[in-house]
């Protein structure tokens, strides 16, 4: 069963479609004549505004809102402040006009801001009218002073309209968004756009109201695209980034708004630009970072969230009036873990070096954030680039040096080639930076004192049973190095070595390997060698190594071939202990244990065909 307000509003429309189909275009044309030319067809507002409706057809709207315009905008310097009227001027009849002119204007204004973001508004041509007609308004409609409250209501519409406001941003941002009064209002308007969406957010926390939570998340979104498309708040300081929509401006003091005549306002206008630019740049700010703030406030959605991380150090953060304000903000988005953590970085970096933030466990997060997936992530170029920043500081303890190193080492067993390349820069720069952990380039023994000892007891104790050397060779082989301990200081990593880098020598990418030569060379001559710049590694992955190696002019191209006949399968030196020879003309198989020694004779044809096996000696 239908409300009874939505049966009112059938009736309404019924109502003005009725009276729309009394009028043809010549005699729209003929009201609108009438009501410019004479204050006795006054009368005729009220038709001419039923057309001024997102129902009615493009030419009709268009020949019923053009006198209306003029009409209103000759009037409005005139009218009261608002349509309510006084009780003490009830009965003045010039104000009760007045009054009621001021109704119709209302009437008229909403009637535009619906065609507006009306998605039966599809003519550009009308579209463009109705703004330009809105802002015209909005310059002069408030005693001809800026209109604020019209303003609001346009962007209160836009932000909670259910249609797309792409074109509507295009039009303000190409039209409006350059004068300073429009930026100002657009700001405070956004930030108690924010403030309600927060209330509204909390009222409904409790009630989970699915539909409520998407058109809150929905305004979230438009309010993101309005602010991101406002220009920053710079250059303020010339000429032309003083202009406003509005003569009189916004900066002016109302008291003294009425004394500055027409011509003293013409005269003084260069000089008072000038003068005020300081202060009118600090006025921006302020209402930039308020708007900004009430905006992070809110609940934001994740894609959103993560949109915001990724420029809020490049057009936020350097025109914030206080930027430390973030820090909340900031801190528990680096606390999040995984790419958000990632993206928080670089804001999180320039408070903490330009802004004098103290965040005492940010190096334990930048350590929990090595793992094998930054690898892969979208924005590992940026988080590599802000990690050799953040370890370049010569106040490092040697222990958080090691750690980092060594946990980065020890990634590099893991990662594909384009991050065992930026590995390899990173430790490079690190052995550079901090002298004290170049004991970790070779390291016989996972304790720093027992290099000596361990001398000491290999020439004293030779004579020892095989047992007891077997013992200690496996003791010597121990990394005391933690890699799941997420505290960089219980790592232990001053006890291990970067035995991992040693083995990228063998790595199957050439790349590396070539790479991982040209350190050992680095870090012999540093007199004759710089750090690496890692970001001339962070955007290599398979493709570019590919590139390059089929770009690469090779000499000697190494084939399937043995120059001569191999004599054992394994090499004896990765058997220790065991001895691999080949005899030509015996056919059994010989192994010698410990324990006992059995003779094999091999002379039996395999059933798919002969083949004969060699005698491997095993001793």
């Amino acid at each position: 069963m239908a409300s009874s307000s939505s049966i009112i509003a059938l009736k309404t429309r019924s109502k003005k479609n009725k009276k729309r189909e009394k009028y043809s275009l010549s005699e729209l044309k003929t009201l609108g004549h009438q009501l410019l030319s004479s204050k006795e067809h006054i009368n005729n507002l009220c038709p001419l505004l039923t057309f001024v409706s997102p129902t009615s057809p493009t030419q009709y709207a268009l020949e019923a809102l053009v006198p209306l315009h003029s009409f209103f905008m000759a009037l409005l310097p005139r009218l009261p402040a608002s349509s309510t009227a006084n009780s003490a001027a009830l009965h003045d009849p010039d104000f009760i006009y007045r009054t009621w002119i001021r109704s119709k204007f209302d009437d008229f204004v909403n009637s535009l801001i619906a065609i507006s973001v009306s998605p039966q508004s599809q003519e550009e041509a009308l579209r463009e009218v109705v703004l330009d007609t809105i802002m015209e308004l909005v310059k002069v409609g408030n005693g001809g002073r800026f209109h604020s409250a019209i303003y609001h209501r346009f962007l209160h519409s836009i932000v909670h309209s259910s249609t797309g406001i792409d074109v509507l941003l295009d039009f303000l941002e190409s039209k409006f968004f350059k004068y300073i009064d429009v930026r100002y209002f657009t700001y405070i308007t956004l930030e108690k756009l924010a403030r309600t969406l927060e209330i509204k957010d909390i009222s409904e926390n409790g009630d989970g109201n699915s539909h409520s939570r998407e058109s809150i998340e929905i305004c979230i979104r438009k309010i993101l695209h309005l602010l991101s498309r406002i220009p920053a708040p710079k250059g303020i300081n010339e000429n032309a980034g003083c202009e406003t929509w509005n003569g009189l401006g916004v900066f002016i003091k109302d008291g003294n708004r009425e004394e500055h005549s027409e011509q003293e306002k013409a005269e003084d206008k260069s000089s008072n630009n000038t003068l005020s630019a300081a202060n009118v740049a600090k006025k921006i700010k302020v209402k930039f970072t308020k708007a900004w703030i009430s905006f992070l406030r809110l609940p934001l959605p994740l894609d959103v969230y993560k949109e915001v991380l990724l420029t809020l150090h490049l057009s936020v953060i350097p025109h914030l009036s206080n930027p430390i304000l973030l820090c909340d903000f900031l801190t528990s988005s680096y606390d999040i873990g995984g790419v958000t953590s990632v993206m928080a970085l670089s804001s999180l970096y320039i408070l903490m070096t330009q802004h004098g933030l103290d965040y005492p466990n940010f190096y334990e997060k930048l350590y929990a954030l090595l793992v094998p997936s930054i690898f892969m992530a979208r924005h590992r170029a940026k988080f590599f680039e802000l990690l050799d920043t953040c370890l370049r500081s010569p106040l490092l303890p040697a222990y958080l040096a090691a750690a980092f190193a060594k946990k980065l080492s020890r990634l590099s067993l893991s990662v594909p080639p384009s991050g065992a390349s930026i590995i390899v820069a990173l430790i490079h720069n690190l052995l550079r930076r901090h002298p004290s952990i170049n004991c970790l380039v070779h390291w016989e023994d996972g304790d720093p004192t027992a290099r000596a000892d361990a001398r000491d007891a290999k020439d004293s104790e030779r004579e020892k049973s095989s047992t007891s050397l077997e013992v200690s060779a496996k003791e010597q082989g121990i990394d005391h190095f933690n890699i799941t301990e997420v505290n960089p200081i219980k790592a232990n990593a001053m006890k291990s070595s970067l035995w991992e880098i040693d083995t990228l020598h063998h790595h199957y990418c050439p790349f590396v390997s070539r790479f991982v030569i040209s350190l050992e060379d680095d870090l012999t001559v540093r007199s004759k060698t710089t750090e690496f710049a890692v970001k001339d590694f962070t955007s290599g992955s398979y493709a570019t190594i590919f590139r390059e190696e089929i770009s690469r002019r090779v000499k000697q191209v190494p084939l399937a071939f043995y120059k001569a006949t191999p004599t054992s399968l394994f090499s004896e030196l990765d058997f220790v202990g065991w001895t691999f020879k080949y005899e030509q003309n015996e056919e059994s198989i010989i192994t010698n244990t410990d324990d006992y020694s059995k003779n094999i004779k091999v002379s039996e044809e395999h059933e798919h065909g002969c083949a004969k096996k060699p005698r491997i000696e095993c001793s």
